[in-house]
């Protein structure tokens, strides 16, 4: 009965409706849409507080009805008076006069309007209302009514809260009997409720404590359908047979050759990759480290493993400015005889025709054991002669579908993927459940530490002027800084570059004010006169392939004291002489973005300073993620903070981040431990039943739970 399309339970109009709304078309989706909150008659709003200018959702009795006629139109006005117990509010309803028959004294239902004032009284204009049945309210129901908790849903302007609830409750009148998904034996060892009945609690409690039963149930019951998906997934591709790759002279030739000892955690996940590459099976691996932890020189263990046997390891990018640093980095990180004996080759859209038809050939032929490139590698002329390792550097930015493509070049390659963003636990187990996850959380001996500070404006104007004497203070000393801002002209936000900027969150933020730009910053900062003699330039998204390289090489090479650019220097920007960076608007990026910049700076011989300038004040949501990323240099740290502010996103789907979640009651920044006992349970009762053939109705939910594009979405992960 679940599967019952909505249009055959409560109609046309009302299915479309919710379809517009929220893409409901089955009960099990409405069934699915569970109640922010609860409360009972007396306690769900005090009239006399309700700001003016504001949506309410009242509980109330009508008092009084009168009609009176316009004075400066033809028609009448019906104004209705209804209370809560705590003060008044009246209904206005304009040439509506029928209304009276069912608006009459003592009639009691749920109101809801916009609050405004008419000469001094606080008024609903046309409000929608629902009334109670008051044939039904004998003394006796009318205490039960009054004690028990009304659900209110998340709502649009076109569907009420109490409409919603009326819909869900006929859905629920028909359901019938529904087998759980979850186990007889899991539900008992777990005191669950049956599924049905923690349906029919959720939604229509007699008492809050059977709503918070009912809610514990369903969230369980999410968390246990949601690693079914992520451990079948995995099993899955346990089946898959590839190429045995094994590490071997050149493997440890490599190694002992670099001039610096492995970190313990290097060293651990390198093992973890050796042994995925010998299983049989292709490995799909995670490795996730801090700027400057070392992930390169893991993946270049990987690459010099499968090039021992012949194999090609294919390496994207997101950029050709990181595409070339990666190619740069790698050739030193081999070293002369390794790389002449992998012959690196770069493959990025900017190259001359020659250029890439040289590297092409080298793919092809299998001359070459490492291509370097970006999306360029994704095209049909791209071919390799043994693809056996697929590197994706900075996940996040890539689509789902690019990262299939490169790997169908190949015969079931190993894939690796590498993330400077650190990943809380909970979410590592949740959203990329179907892979091994490594950590390389130690950094490096004789990394810089960086000096974060908040510049906050609101509470000291007077700081600004500083902010730019301390760059130029860098600068004197020889050393190299950037500017960060978050747009690149007026009145526009780059989607492409300010992955996770942050929407207005409160009066008070800074979020009402215009975004600093590349365009009106630049010539702000050279016309200052500590800048007369100092060599400012831009960076930005609009900047031509061609142009970013002159001017990274430029800076690079020294030439270049400034850069005044957008996040496209979030990734991949490596100049060891940069000391300083001064982050305008920095309440508009997210905490890890925030993290990952300020890691372009300290990378040599000299200690990091990050400027956090913002206009966000104290207290503020905005304000806060700020504060955060000042107060401590562990990504791990700031990742859960940043998860507890921005959610996780559509966990099953392409979108991996936002305010809107895939996830209905579960929140991976409160229930890991929740999620690890799913995941346990998931894995034993896969164990026992690996195709689900004895568990029907759980193997219906996870395809229920897996629509097309999620389905897709794990694929091709």
């Amino acid at each position: 009965m679940k599967d019952q399309k909505l249009r055959d339970v409560l109609g046309d109009r009302t299915q479309k409706a919710l379809h517009k709304a929220f893409g409901y078309v089955s009960v099990f989706d409405l069934l699915g849409h569970y109640p922010r909150r609860y409360a009972t008659r007396g306690e769900l709003t005090s009239i006399a507080q309700v700001p003016l200018g504001e949506q309410a959702t009242l509980v109330a009795e009508v008092v009084s009805v009168s009609q009176r006629s316009m004075r400066q139109r033809r028609g009448n006005v019906l104004e209705v008076t209804i209370t809560d117990g705590t003060g008044l509010v009246t209904l206005t309803f304009f040439n509506q006069a029928w209304r009276a028959k069912d608006l009459i004294a003592g009639a009691r239902g749920i109101f809801a309007g916009k609050v405004g004032e008419y000469r001094g009284v606080r008024q609903l204009a046309h409000p929608d209302y629902e009334l109670f049945d008051t044939a039904e309210h004998s003394e006796q129901a009318s205490e039960e009514w009054a004690k028990r908790p009304i659900p209110f849903y998340r709502a649009t302007s076109s569907m009420a809260s109490w409409q919603i609830a009326k819909a869900i409750g006929v859905a629920l009148d028909v359901l019938g009997d529904c087998e759980d998904p979850v186990p007889a034996q899991i539900r008992d060892s777990e005191n669950l409720m049956d599924f049905a009945q923690a349906l029919e609690a959720i939604h229509r409690p007699a008492e809050l404590s059977d709503a918070a039963r009912a809610r514990e149930t369903l969230l369980f019951h999410e968390a246990f359908v949601l690693q079914c998906a992520l451990v079948k997934r995995r099993r899955a591709g346990l089946l898959v047979a590839t190429a045995v790759r094994t590490p071997g002279e050149l493997t440890n030739s490599f190694v002992k050759a670099l001039p610096f000892e492995l970190t313990p955690d290097q060293e651990s996940v390198i093992n973890d990759i050796h042994d995925d590459l010998a299983s049989g099976h292709p490995m799909n691996r995670l490795v996730q480290g801090e700027v400057g932890s070392g992930k390169t020189v893991v993946a270049a263990t990987a690459m010099v493993t499968i090039a021992q046997s012949g194999g090609q390891t294919a390496l994207l990018a997101p950029t050709e400015v990181l595409a070339a640093q990666h190619f740069r980095s790698l050739i030193a990180t081999l070293g002369p005889d390794m790389a002449a004996r992998l012959n690196p080759v770069l493959l990025t859209g900017s190259l001359p025709a020659a250029a890439k038809k040289k590297a092409l050939l080298a793919a092809a032929s299998g001359s070459s054991h490492l291509v370097v490139g970006t999306h360029a590698l994704l095209s049909d002329s791209v071919a390799f002669a043994d693809l056996g390792l697929v590197v994706i550097d900075e996940q996040h930015r890539f689509g789902v579908d690019q990262r299939e493509a490169l790997r169908q070049k190949g015969t079931h390659p190993h894939v690796l993927v590498l993330t400077a963003t650190p990943i809380p636990r909970t979410v590592a187990m949740t959203v990329f459940g179907d892979l091994d996850v490594s950590t390389i959380a130690t950094m490096p001996s004789g990394r810089s530490p960086i000096d974060t500070h908040v510049v906050a404006l609101d509470d000291h104007p007077e700081w600004f002027a500083r902010v730019w004497q301390r760059l130029s203070e860098e600068v004197a000393q020889g050393r190299q800084g950037f500017v960060v801002v978050p747009a690149i002209a007026p009145a526009e936000l780059e989607e492409s570059e300010v992955l996770e900027a942050e929407e207005p969150e409160s009066e008070g933020d800074s979020a009402a004010r215009a975004l600093t730009t590349v365009m009106e910053t630049l010539p702000m900062v050279r016309a200052l006169p500590e800048f007369s003699a100092i060599s400012l330039e831009a960076m930005h998204g609009r900047v031509p392939s061609e142009e970013k390289d002159r001017l990274m090489n430029a800076f690079h090479a020294g030439e270049i004291d400034v850069l005044v650019a957008t996040t496209v220097i979030e990734v991949g920007i490596d100049v060891p002489n940069a000391s300083i960076m001064v982050v305008l608007d920095a309440d508009r990026f997210g905490v890890s973005q925030l993290h990952q910049l300020r890691g372009r700076v300290g990378r040599g011989e000299h200690p990091g300073t990050a400027l956090l300038v913002t206009h966000a004040v104290a207290g503020s949501p905005a304000r806060e993620r700020v504060d955060a990323v000042a107060s401590t240099l562990d990504g791990f740290e700031l990742a859960a903070i940043d998860l507890e502010l921005r959610r996780e996103g559509d966990v099953l789907g392409a979108r991996q981040s936002g305010m809107r979640s895939g996830l209905k009651l579960l929140r991976v920044s409160h229930d890991g431990e929740l999620i690890e006992r799913a995941r346990r349970w998931a894995g034993e009762l896969l164990e026992q039943d690996p195709d689900l053939s004895a568990h029907q109705s759980l193997a219906e939910a996870i395809a229920r739970r897996l629509d097309d594009s999620a389905e897709e979405f794990l694929e091709k992960n």
